[in-house]
This record gives structure tokens, sequence and C-alpha cells, in this order.
């Protein structure tokens, strides 16, 4: 059995994507099960067993119709039993239906029904989509497949390499006992709508240092260094840092989150990666309904503020206030934070 897997676009969605990747090489333990990503991307499952081999694809930028080409061709050597279609994308669709597999497996959204010999819909309440998690929806093309009902849980494995980084890192910043160290991520790839604003993000991190004498952590990636540099010397203070001058690859970073006290974040990527590794979170959501990236990590507090313009679902807040964020307060989120630190179960506050 030959089973391509075309994986989601976004770090979150990636993870998000864990139970079904595991879902396959359960039901499948001898087939080959090839993963097709962006390169970023697949440095984020190393350690993982349930892919056989991984072709990176960008399909962005100069150059994209010859790599495009090339996949379709080393698909077509592969001999394809089924492909399975984890974006909601015509032109994934055609590519897996170009390769020849014998099935391909997808939700039949925008041109995407045209391609798949399997289709899924997603639900629906008369013309609009209903939110369900990505966790859901991904697990449904593998049970498409036969595969046995599969626990929900996210998972990321942490390896020797990836810890030996991140001791580096922890050396490098001089960082204290893990259960002292909170991390900070403000942040998203989706939009600047799902962003908190920058004096929120400063005022939090002072006063987690200096009113609870905790480290502040400042998370990035390779394009957010300079964001992260200036909102730690913007705090101004010797427990405030950031991972600027660090590494920022994706072994070190589910390291750094995996030993982490707890984790603060908008909802994005970093914020799967600490349900994977069993880092409490504490998550920020402004224009995203929670339901379509609930990740069913256990005790984690949601934080989201009940306004009658959202969730609206934009990149971009289309009145202009961003008050789904600019309201939710540092004050509000501290006192999550206080409560996230305090053993007592909770799940949402705001």
């Amino acid at each position: 059995m030959n089973i391509g897997v075309l994986l989601p676009n976004w770090v979150g969605d990636v993870v998000m994507a864990t139970p079904t990747l595991r879902a396959l090489r359960r039901h499948f333990p001898a087939a080959t099960i090839t993963g097709i990503a962006r390169p970023y991307l697949l440095p984020l499952l190393s350690g993982t067993d349930w892919l056989s081999q991984t072709i990176p694809w960008e399909h962005h930028g100069r150059g994209w119709i010859g790599r495009t080409w090339r996949l379709v061709r080393q698909l077509r050597r592969e001999r394809l039993d089924a492909a399975l279609i984890l974006r909601n994308s015509g032109f994934a669709a055609g590519i897996a239906r170009l390769s020849r597999a014998q099935q391909v497996v997808g939700y039949a959204r925008r041109a995407s029904r045209l391609f798949l010999t399997k289709s899924l819909q997603a639900p629906r309440a008369g013309n609009r989509f209903t939110p369900i998690s990505a966790v859901d929806y991904y697990l449904q093309l593998a049970y498409a497949l036969d595969c046995e009902e599969e626990p929900r849980r996210l998972e990321l494995p942490v390896t020797d390499a990836d810890q030996a980084a991140a001791d580096a890192v922890w050396e490098s910043l001089e960082l204290p006992d893990p259960r002292e160290v909170v991390l900070l991520n403000i942040g998203g790839a989706y939009g600047n709508a799902k962003h908190w604003p920058r004096e929120h993000s400063i005022e939090l991190s002072r006063r987690l240092a200096g009113d609870m004498g905790l480290t502040v952590l400042i998370l990035c990636g390779p394009s957010e260094r300079a964001d992260a540099a200036a909102l730690a010397a913007a705090a101004y203070h010797p427990r405030v840092l950031s991972l600027a001058d660090e590494d920022v690859r994706f072994g070190p970073t589910k390291a750094l989150i995996q030993r982490a006290r707890l984790l603060v974040s908008t909802d994005s990527g970093p914020r799967h990666i600490a349900a994977a590794v069993g880092t409490p979170t504490i998550t920020l959501f402004g224009p995203i309904d929670p339901r379509w990236s609930e990740n069913y990590q256990p005790g984690a507090v949601h934080l989201q503020l009940q306004l009658e313009c959202s969730p609206c679902g934009r990149r971009v807040c289309p009145l202009g206030h961003h008050r789904c964020m600019r309201d939710l307060t540092p004050e509000l989120v501290l006192q999550a934070v206080e409560r996230q630190l305090n053993p007592r179960p909770i799940r949402q506050v705001a």
C-alpha cells in the first residue's frame, strides 16, 4: 500500500494533522506513507515514525511550475494507491489526480470536487460552513480509508538533538529553572487581526517579570526576529528576553516549549506545538471562532471577548478598531496566568 498525504500549509494545521498521520500508520503499518509539504514545515515532524518519506514542495514563488512537475513525476513513480488532500485546494487535488493515484480523497470544496475520486462534505448550516476543529476535519479523511477511530491527542516528539539545541539556548540566555519561565507569542501568519497589541505585550511582560518574578521568553520565527528583539528591548527588564539571536528552528523550539512552565499565545502555531508536547497554554482569540482550531488540550484556557462584531474571521479588522484583541487587556491575561499557575482546574475566563 502506497499512500501520499498532501499536508496543510501552516504550522498549527500540520500539528493538528498528527492524529490523522498516526491513524494512517496504525491502520497501515506496512504501508509506504509519503508526506508532501512546504519545505519549512517538514522539520516540524522530525522524530515521528508515521511517514516513510517526505517530499518538499514549494508551490509559491519563482520556479513553482518546474517544482510542481517534478513533484508530479516523483509521485507517479511511487504508484500511489491513495492520496489524501489535507488542504482546501483544487490545485492540490489536481496535483494528486495528475499523480495517477488510484484514489484521491478530500473535501469537495472549491474546485477540489473536479479531481476527487472519494469526496467528503464539510458540515454546513445553510450556506455557511459549520465550525469544526481541524483535528476532526482531517481525521475524517483517514476514516474514509477505513482507519479505526483515533484519539484526538496532538503529538510531536522532542528528540535528544532537540533537547541539546534547547540546552544551548538556555545556557546562552542564562535562563533560570524552567518552572520560572513563561513563553510569550503574540504574532501569527494569518494576518494582523490575530495579533495582540504590542503595548499590551510590553505591559504583560513587565508585570510577569516585575510583579510575579517570572522570566518571560518571547518566541519568534526566522522572519520575526526584529520584532521579538524590539519587544524585549521595549519591556526593559532583565527578566524579559527573546529568541531573536538564538536558534529558532522547530527542533529547539519544540524542546523550549516543552520545558517551560506556561505559554501565552495568540491563535497560532506555537499553541498547537505546546498542546503536542504537554505545556499548559493560554490562547488569546480575536477574529477567529475557537471551534475551528480546537486542539483538545486538557486544561487549556481560551480568552475571547464577546463582541457584536466578533468572531468575524477577517485577516484585517474591517471596522478598524481591532477591539477583539485591543480590549483583551493585560490585566485580563494576567488574571488568567495567575489562575493557570494555580493547580485549580479552569477552562475559560473573560
